[in-house]
């Protein structure tokens, strides 16, 4: 992203695709969220009961999250709309809210396996399913940005416009 025009930032391969900042602020939503509802839920009584339907979901989340042969639409209060509209700003929120996460995981003492919550496609999930998601999402969003880059309608670099008015 870095080194990236403002324009190739905010380009859209069509009008229905994300841009490059528009992916970015799409994950930090879903950080978000996800994060707020753990918080939620940990704090509600553990569920014992739903771990042996959940427990199988590990590789489920690893190979459908990341992967782009499907495409999915998540609900419309984690699609971009330009939040944060300086590009800059937009990366400060994204690694406030990463190392956030990371914090969390890396600190919590709850036992994630015994609290769940619904993924819109994949069912219940338990908490660490759902940090297993969250890397996974964000890797899933990086090739996204990398499809975006490789459009042929991605507005080329100020370096390879100056190259091909040169030799016009």
């Amino acid at each position: 992203m870095e080194g990236l025009s403002a324009e190739q930032r905010h380009f859209q391969p069509a009008e229905d695709r994300w841009s490059v900042a528009g992916n970015v602020e799409h994950i930090i939503l879903v950080e978000d969220f996800v994060y707020q509802t753990m918080l939620r839920v940990l704090n509600a009584p553990p569920e014992p009961d739903k771990q042996a339907e959940v427990r199988p979901k590990d590789q489920l989340v690893i190979d459908m999250v990341p992967a782009r042969t499907r495409r999915v639409m998540g609900p419309p209060q984690v699609h971009p709309t330009n939040r944060w509209p300086e590009f800059e700003e937009l990366l400060r929120q994204f690694e406030t809210t990463r190392e956030r996460s990371v914090n969390f995981a890396t600190a919590t003492e709850a036992d994630l396996r015994l609290h769940f919550f619904p993924h819109p496609f994949l069912g219940d999930l338990d908490c660490y399913q759902w940090l297993l998601f969250l890397g996974l999402h964000c890797e899933r969003h990086v090739r996204q940005m990398e499809e975006v880059k490789e459009h042929a309608g991605f507005p080329p670099s100020a370096i390879r416009q100056l190259a091909a008015n040169e030799r016009q």
